[in-house]
C-alpha cells in the first residue's frame, strides 16, 4: 500500500505508480467510477485540483463546506468514503488516476522534478516574511523552462498556480521586475482554457472585494481605485445607471471602446443598468450604416446593455423644453454669422442680439421650427456669462436649424438641439446617475451642470446627474478624430472603416486583436485621469500573451525567395507524418506534414548554412548540408542534403522551416501594414495631410502547408519563424490565395 501519512483519513491502497498502470486498474483509469466530492472552505478554493479534474475529465463535485475552518485543507471524498486531505495529495491522486493526461510528466526523471517542486512549494509557499524569497527561487527554476515539468503542464504547475491564485499577497508581486519568469509562467497559465474556466467559475474573492469596496465608496462619496478596481463616487448598489452615448457618424474606435467598457464595468459592478443611447442630433453626419455597425461593435466587445435609446426619441420633448427655457429668459435667438460669433466668443464680446425680449425670441423660435428663411439664419443660444474665463460658458448654441433629412425622423424636424443642450436633459430624463466623460472635457463640466440646472428649473422632476471623468485614450502615430478618419475613408486611402490599419474596433479586431486583450488593456489603465500617449506595443504584447499559448502553428515559404533542396537519402515517395499543431497545447489538434526528398527552403536560410554543416529540419530531424549551388551574383539556387536520423537537434545551431515540393501546398498572400501618419504626436498647427504616410500596405506571396486549406476567416495562427497572422480571406476557389494579415507581437512597430 501507498502511505500518505496524515493526508489520508482512511487508507487508500494499491495506487499504481505513474506512468505504468496494470490492466487490473483500467476501470479506475477510465474514470468508470461514481463522482467524488471535493469539500472546501470558501476562503480556500482548491484551484489546482479543480483544473486537474477539468484536464483529466475526473468526475468531481465541488462543494463549499461552512463546517471546514478557513485554515483547513480541502477534502476529497471518494465513493468508497475514503478521504484525501490537502491540495498536494489530491493532485497526486488525480494525476495517478489519469490515463491520458500526463500530469506527472512523460518519464521518471520528470516525475522526480515534479515531486521536488511539490514538496518544496507545499513546505514553503505560504504567506509570511519569506514569501518573496520563495517566489524568487521558483522564478529562477523557471528561467530556462516553460513549465515546472519542463515542456508541459504537470501537477507541480497546478499546485503552485493554485496557491498563488488563492493568495491575496500574490497581487503585490505580479508586476515585480525581480520575478519575470514566474510572472510570465503565471500569466500564461491563466489564459489556458481549463485554467481560465476555473478562474471565472470559482474566483469569487475579487468580486466580493469589489462589492465591498464599492459599498465603502458609496458611503464615503469618493471615487477611486482600490486594488485595481475602479469605483464611482456616491454610487449605491443596485441604483447606478450609466450610459454610453455614441454619435452615429462613424464606427467605434478604440477610444470609444474604453468608454463603452467602463460604462459597462460600472453598471455590472454596482448591479445597475447600462443604457446605449445614440446621440443623433446632427443629421448632416449620421447614417443607419453607422448605427448598425456600432451595435455590431458593442456586441463584439461582449457588452450587454439594458436599454437602447436615441436622443431623437426626445425631440418633441426637447422642442417643448426650448419654449420653457425661452420664457424663463435662458435662451435668445441670434443671427450673428458663424465666424463673427466665434470671434466674439474668443474676445468675450456679447452678441447684439443678447438683449432680445422673450416675445421676440418666441417669434423667432417659431420661424426656426418651421424652417423658414428667417428661421434658418438664426440659432438659439444659452444666456450664460460672456465674460467667463472658461470659454465653454460663453453663451453656447442650444438649437440650430438643419434641413438635411434625419436618418430616423426624415424631414419632420427643421431644428435640432445641440449635444451640449440635449445630453444633460436626456441623461436626467433617463435616470442616469453617473455620466462618464473623458478628462479632455473637464472644462465642459461647469457648462453641463449649468445647462442641467436650467432644464431642472423649468422641469422640476428632473433628477441630478454626477459626472465622472477618466483619461482619454491616445496612441502614437494614430488619429482618433472622426473627421480625420472619415477623410481617410472618403479619399480612398483605406478600404473602409474596418481597414486593418484603422484604430476602429472592427479594424483592430480584423488585424487580429482579441477582445480579451482589449478588455485587459482597458482595465490596466486604471483610474488615472492623466492623458498619456500610449504605444501600440503594450496592447499588442498583451494580445500575443493571449494567442501564443493556443494558436496553431503552420509553415510557409516565400514564393519569390525560395530554394529547392534535394535529400539524397530522403523517402522515395512522399510520406505523411502526424504532428501536433501546437506542441504545448493539445487542444490545437494535429496536422499532417508531408516528408519528401525534394523540399523548399527560404533563401535567407540557404544563405545562412555552410557545406558540411548539420542543421535541424523542424518537425522532422537533422541533416547535413552536402552541396550549395550559387548563381553568378551569389544567390543560392539549390541545396543538397543528407538526412542524419541519429542527429541531436539540441546540438544544431540552425532550425529551418521547410515544405515538401508537392502539389498540395496552398498559395498565400501575406499582408503587413504601417502607420497611417508619420508623426508620433500630431500638433494642432500641423497640416494634417502633410503627415499622411504614402506607403502603409505591404504584400508578399508565399506557399503554405496543405493543412491551411481548412482555415476559416478570423482564425489566428502562427507561421513558424514568421510571426502571427489572422485569416482575412480563406481558400474559396483555385487561383485565389489565402489572405493572411500580420498581427503585431509588441516587439517591433512599423512606422
Amino acid at each position: 500500500s501507498l502511505s500518505l501519512g496524515s493526508h489520508f483519513r482512511r487508507a487508500v491502497c494499491n495506487l499504481p505508480p505513474r506512468p505504468s498502470p496494470s490492466k487490473s486498474q483500467s476501470c479506475l483509469l477510465d474514470f468508470a467510477i461514481p463522482m467524488a466530492e471535493l469539500r472546501y472552505n470558501s476562503r480556500g478554493v482548491p484551484f489546482g485540483p479543480l483544473v486537474a479534474a477539468a484536464v483529466c475529465g475526473f468526475k468531481l463535485e465541488p462543494k463549499e463546506d461552512p463546517v471546514l475552518k478557513a485554515s483547513a485543507p480541502p477534502v476529497l471524498t471518494l465513493p468508497s468514503k475514503d478521504e484525501i486531505a490537502g491540495n498536494q495529495a489530491i493532485l497526486r491522486y488525480i494525476a495517478r488516476c489519469s490515463k491520458s493526461a500526463t500530469l506527472y510528466g512523460e518519464d521518471a526523471l520528470t516525475a522526480m522534478h515534479v515531486d521536488e517542486v511539490l514538496d518544496f512549494s507545499a513546505a514553503n509557499l505560504v504567506p509570511g516574511p519569506n514569501f518573496e524569497t520563495v517566489c524568487t527561487r521558483l522564478n529562477d527554476y523557471l528561467s530556462l523552462r516553460t513549465y515546472f515539468g519542463d515542456s508541459q503542464v504537470t501537477i507541480a504547475d497546478l499546485y503552485v498556480w493554485g496557491v498563488l491564485q488563492g493568495l491575496p499577497i500574490w497581487a503585490k508581486f505580479q508586476k515585480s521586475p525581480q520575478l519575470p519568469h514566474l510572472i510570465r509562467w503565471y500569466s500564461h497559465c491563466c489564459v489556458l482554457p481549463e485554467f481560465s474556466k476555473v478562474i471565472n467559475a470559482y474566483d469569487a474573492r475579487k468580486k466580493k472585494h469589489t462589492a465591498m469596496a464599492a459599498k465603502s465608496s458609496a458611503k464615503s462619496g469618493t471615487g477611486s481605485s482600490v486594488a485595481g478596481e475602479l469605483l464611482l463616487p456616491g454610487a449605491e448598489m443596485g441604483k447606478v445607471v450609466t450610459r454610453f452615448p455614441p454619435e452615429p457618424s462613424g464606427y467605434l474606435h478604440i477610444g470609444h471602446a474604453k468608454a463603452a467598457l467602463l460604462n459597462a464595468h460600472f453598471a455590472k459592478t454596482y448591479k445597475g443598468k447600462l443604457i446605449v443611447r445614440f446621440d443623433d442630433t446632427n443629421p448632416s453626419k449620421e447614417k443607419d450604416e453607422f448605427v448598425e455597425n456600432i451595435l455590431t461593435d458593442i456586441a463584439t466587445l461582449g457588452i450587454k446593455y439594458d436599454q437602447l435609446t436615441y436622443t431623437s426619441d426626445y425631440f418633441d420633448a426637447l422642442l417643448k423644453q426650448a419654449e420653457l427655457l425661452i420664457k424663463a429668459g435662458v435662451l435668445y435667438a441670434d443671427d450673428t454669422p458663424v465666424e463673427q460669433m466665434r470671434e466674439e466668443r474668443m474676445a468675450m464680446i456679447e452678441s447684439k442680439r443678447r438683449g432680445r425680449s422673450v416675445e421676440e425670441n418666441l417669434e423667432l423660435w417659431k420661424e426656426m421650427v418651421s424652417g423658414s428663411e428667417v428661421g434658418l439664419t438664426n440659432c438659439m443660444r444659452f444666456k450664460l456669462n460672456m465674460k467667463d474665463n472658461n470659454g465653454c460658458m460663453r453663451d453656447p448654441v442650444a438649437y440650430r436649424c438643419n434641413l438635411t433629412p434625419h436618418h430616423r425622423t426624415g424631414t419632420k424636424y427643421k431644428v435640432y438641439p445641440t449635444y451640449d443642450c440635449a445630453c444633460p436633459y436626456v441623461d436626467a430624463h433617463e435616470g442616469v446617475t453617473h455620466a462618464l466623460r473623458t478628462s479632455e472635457y473637464k472644462d465642459r463640466e461647469a457648462q453641463y451642470y449649468w445647462i442641467l440646472e436650467a432644464h431642472q428649473k423649468v422641469r422640476k422632476q428632473l433628477p441630478k446627474v454626477q459626472i465622472w471623468d477618466y483619461a482619454r485614450l491616445s496612441f502614437q502615430y494614430t488619429v482618433l478624430s472622426k473627421r480625420k478618419l472619415t477623410w481617410f475613408v472618403d479619399t480612398g486611402r483605406v478600404e473602409g472603416w474596418n481597414d486593418p490599419r484603422f484604430p476602429t474596433v472592427q479594424g483592430v479586431v480584423r488585424r487580429g486583436m482579441t477582445i480579451q486583450a482589449l478588455q485587459e488593456f482597458m482595465v490596466s489603465q486604471g483610474a488615472s485621469k492623466n492623458v498619456t500617449l500610449q504605444e501600440w506595443d503594450k496592447i499588442w504584447s498583451i494580445n500575443k500573451r493571449i494567442i501564443d499559448p493556443v494558436c496553431p502553428r503552420h509553415t510557409a515559404i516565400s514564393t519569390d525567395a525560395r530554394v529547392p533542396m534535394t535529400l539524397t537519402n530522403g523517402p522515395d515517395e512522399p510520406e505523411v507524418m502526424i504532428v501536433p499543431r501546437h506542441k504545448k497545447y493539445p487542444g490545437a489538434g494535429d496536422k499532417a506534414t508531408t516528408k519528401s526528398s525534394k523540399l523548399w527552403l527560404e533563401q535567407v536560410d540557404a544563405q545562412a548554412v555552410a557545406e558540411g554543416e548539420e542543421v535541424t529540419l523542424m518537425d522532422w530531424g537533422n541533416c547535413f548540408i552536402r552541396k550549395i549551388v550559387k548563381s553568378a551574383d551569389g544567390t543560392i539556387t539549390a541545396l543538397e542534403g543528407e538526412l542524419n536520423p541519429t542527429g541531436d537537434f539540441k546540438k544544431t545551431k540552425l532550425k529551418l522551416t521547410w515544405l515538401a515540393d508537392i502539389p498540395d501546398v496552398v498559395d498565400l498572400q501575406l499582408q503587413d501594414f504601417g502607420y497611417l501618419i508619420t508623426k508620433p504626436k500630431p500638433e494642432e498647427e500641423d497640416e494634417f495631410e502633410n503627415l499622411v504616410n504614402p506607403n502603409t500596405k505591404f504584400e508578399s506571396s508565399a506557399v503554405g502547408d496543405a493543412n491551411m486549406r481548412t482555415l476559416q476567416k478570423g482564425d489566428i495562427i502562427q507561421l513558424e519563424r514568421k510571426g502571427y497572422f489572422i485569416v482575412d480571406a480563406p481558400l474559396l476557389r483555385p487561383g485565389k490565395p489565402i489572405v493572411l494579415l500580420s498581427i503585431p507581437d509588441g516587439r517591433v512597430a512599423k512606422k
